[in-house]
């Protein structure tokens, strides 16, 4: 890819499940901007993302507890949407402003899972880029869907907590079900990436 902050140099970093104490929690703020190690994490991010088909992944599902995430998107109009956002703070409408939409929603660190999940159709993200300089992200559709899942993870949480018990119940079937093949397309893939 040639987009900038696309991951060209980052390395596969594994990808962590549901159940992992890091993914229950809430991430902490970025407080050094510019680093070498931040910008290494965004690339790695990327590249981990693209190995797994990802929309987006947020930093604890590498296992970094730290709020921040990359996102490679489409929006309903099917244009694409790059990048990433550290310290993000989610906006939605207002609830008499707001349309929730019922679609199916899969999550990298849920292999092989999907359930339909409601979501507001826009959504706004605040935060900031690697070095610091502030960011607004604002997403409709599947975009704002996106947005959502990943603003979830940074605050401890899954599209599972967002389910009824059975729901949740018959994901974590799915994801029994289909892991193993989940893991072996990944990791075919890395090999041929060669990282």
């Amino acid at each position: 890819m040639s987009v900038r902050g696309v991951g060209d140099n980052g390395a596969v970093r594994r990808i962590t499940e549901v159940g992992e104490e890091v993914l229950g929690r809430p991430c902490q703020e970025v407080t050094e901007f510019g680093t070498p190690a931040l910008a290494r994490l965004i690339d790695d991010m990327f590249v981990t993302m693209g190995i797994a088909d990802g929309a987006g992944l947020a930093a604890n599902q590498v296992g970094v507890g730290l709020r921040l995430f990359v996102y490679d998107c489409p929006d309903d109009h099917g244009v694409r949407h790059t990048g990433h956002i550290v310290n993000p703070v989610l906006e939605l409408p207002a609830p008499g402003d707001r349309r929730l939409v019922d679609e199916y929603e899969g999550c990298l660190s849920v292999p092989g899972a999907g359930m339909v999940v409601p979501r507001t159709d826009r959504a706004v993200v605040r935060g900031f880029d690697q070095s610091g300089s502030p960011v607004v992200v604002e997403g409709t559709g599947y975009f704002a869907r996106c947005l959502q899942h990943e603003s979830d993870h940074l605050l401890g949480h899954t599209y599972l907590d967002r389910l009824s018990k059975r729901d949740r119940k018959e994901a974590l079937r799915q994801m029994a079900e289909h892991r193993d093949e989940v893991f072996a397309l990944r990791a075919e893939k890395t090999a041929d990436l060669g990282r």
